[in-house]
């Protein structure tokens, strides 16, 4: 605190204030005791007396989405797993927002937890920093790079896009189209949607179209259908980045008088269990959701009871489940 103090120009106490009472000081100067904060990595302790230096029996997890039943199955896993060896889950949903993870992180940090996992590799360098700084395990889940801040597990989502690119490419589509959700604030699907064009491109030498929808839902997929063949009425294989919006795709197809997959092939993401029971079953790439729910359960097990235990950076890949739409 005496070092946030220095960078800030202020007193301990004030930094204190700013950082457990906010409401006590004015907007100015609480910005600037936080900037002083992130740029240090430091965040107050909540854990009053004796205690402070303690470690509670919580475990803090960030993830963008609670609605987004991929997340939701991870949390379901590592829960059961750590709830049997007495710990318990402290769960932040950032809504695709960095600065709003951030804030999470901040808050998380403060209560000694056991352990803090985040989704993905992308955050603001204050995450970072916070991340950097902790004297607990840290673990980036539901992405993978050579580079993890401490441990990460989960998958290439660049490849699972290349792995969908390669699918089409394989059956001589010439006219191909990816409908993501979000791009913009979702580097993951970003990411699978770059990859799709980019294996593509290289395999058949022709471009994909890319189609940015603002939701997941079914009635999104619907729109999209007509989005893209009114782009490009020559489209004979749609990549989408959801089982939703292929399953409501399929739906306008079949409302269209369009033959799956004779007319046009569809494939989904995250093999949800609506995949296999579409009519047709759907082909969809499956991520490892309930195996990086074990695994970051696992680890962050294995960390505890031995802190020399070493770092993981584990890529868990992903899989093609192909059925009847292509």
């Amino acid at each position: 605190m005496e070092e946030v103090a220095r960078v800030a120009g202020v007193s301990p106490a004030t930094v204190s204030r700013a950082l457990k009472s906010p409401e006590t000081v004015s907007e100015k100067l609480r910005l600037r005791v936080q900037e002083a904060a992130t740029r240090l990595g430091y965040a107050p302790n909540r854990i009053a007396g004796s205690l402070a230096g303690a470690r509670t029996p919580l475990i803090g997890v960030v993830v963008p989405s609670l609605t987004n039943s991929f997340f939701a199955a991870t949390l379901d896993r590592m829960s059961a797993l750590l709830d049997a060896k007495g710990y318990q889950l402290m769960i932040g949903q950032h809504d695709y927002d960095s600065d709003r993870e951030e804030r999470i992180v901040t808050a998380f940090s403060s209560w000694n937890p056991s352990a803090l996992v985040v989704t993905g590799r992308d955050h603001t360098r204050g995450t970072v920093s916070i991340l950097s700084a902790t004297a607990c395990p840290v673990i980036e889940m539901w992405d993978h790079d050579e580079r993890p801040i401490d441990s990460g597990i989960g998958f290439s989502n660049r490849a699972a896009g290349r792995l969908a690119g390669q699918h089409f490419a394989s059956q001589g589509f010439e006219h191909v189209a990816y409908v993501g959700a979000l791009l913009e604030q979702d580097t993951r699907a970003r990411a699978r949607a770059g990859g799709f064009a980019a294996e593509f491109l290289a395999a058949t030498g022709r471009q994909a179209q890319i189609l940015d929808v603002s939701s997941r839902d079914l009635g999104e997929g619907c729109k999209a259908l007509a989005r893209v063949l009114a782009t490009q009425p020559e489209t004979r294989a749609i990549a989408f980045s959801g089982d939703m919006l292929a399953a409501g795709a399929m739906f306008a197809a079949e409302r269209a008088g369009l033959r799956i997959p004779q007319d046009l092939a569809i494939l989904g993401y995250g093999d949800l269990d609506i995949a296999a029971h579409m009519n047709p079953a759907l082909s969809t790439i499956r991520p490892p959701r309930n195996e990086i729910g074990e695994a970051v359960a696992d680890h962050i097990l294995a960390r505890l009871a031995d802190p020399s235990a070493p770092k993981q950076n584990l890529d868990l890949g992903v899989e093609l489940i192909r059925r009847a739409t292509t």
